[in-house]
């Protein structure tokens, strides 16, 4: 498919009409920019909650620099890191997923397809760039960026945390009360989270559809096989 010059999702002329005089250009600019980089990652079926996550990072960003983007800096990056892990001690984590969410921006705002820098040269005189580079921002060189305080359970915990939930139906069942099926259940969970790789949510919204039988493994039946709808990225 070929996209027509403006039409694209996100691109400056669905926002801002060519000609027309701006009340507060430079705060209207801006506006029309996070609605614009809003639109091209819910056009990339991107979750509201990561549109929102990461909008509200780009103005946190700009109230802290006091500035509007076709004025930043790499150096206002580094001093606004700086700030964060020293004076507020985020999670190296946290800290680069904020700073991954303004390059995400930065790179919409410079991709001539939107055209947003004709946009703000035409209006502004300048233009933004890309502030976030790989020698300013944490790389994402481990899978478990956790902190090493907490570890994942060895197979003798884990052993014995599902016993425990074994056990606990067996003592609810023996004493005649009604809570042994519920504590089936959520024994059952536990095991299936564990088995699938699940996160939380993703176990919360399985439905006995979503398993079947998986040709790879015949020796479990019909329910060899998670299907996940509701994954990280619904």
């Amino acid at each position: 498919m070929v996209w027509f010059s403006g039409s694209v999702p996100g691109a400056a002329r669905l926002h801002l009409v060519d000609g027309v005089a701006l009340l507060r250009p430079e705060e209207q600019v801006f506006t029309a920019m996070l609605t614009g980089f809003a639109n091209q990652q819910l056009a990339r079926n991107l979750a509201r909650t990561t549109v929102e996550g990461r909008e509200n990072t780009v103005k946190a960003f700009a109230a802290y620099v006091n500035t509007y983007p076709w004025h930043w800096t790499p150096a206002m990056v580094d001093e606004w890191l700086g700030d964060l892990r020293s004076l507020r001690e985020l999670k190296r984590s946290t800290i680069r997923s904020y700073s991954e969410a303004v390059r995400a921006f930065c790179h919409f705002i410079t991709d001539p397809l939107y055209e947003w820098t004709a946009t703000c040269q035409e209006r502004f005189g300048t233009h933004p760039v890309q502030v976030v580079h790989e020698w300013n921002t944490a790389v994402h060189v481990q899978d478990n960026e956790a902190d090493a305080k907490k570890r994942a359970f060895t197979k003798a915990e884990l052993h014995g945390f599902f016993a425990h939930c074994d056990d606990e139906v067996a003592r609810i069942r023996a004493f005649g009360r009604k809570g042994w099926l519920p504590a089936f259940r959520d024994a059952t969970l536990f095991k299936t989270a564990y088995a699938y790789g699940l996160r939380r949510n993703e176990t919360r919204m399985l439905d006995a559809a979503d398993f079947g039988r998986n040709p790879y493994g015949a020796e479990f039946g019909e329910y060899g096989r998670c299907l996940v709808r509701f994954g990280k990225a619904k």
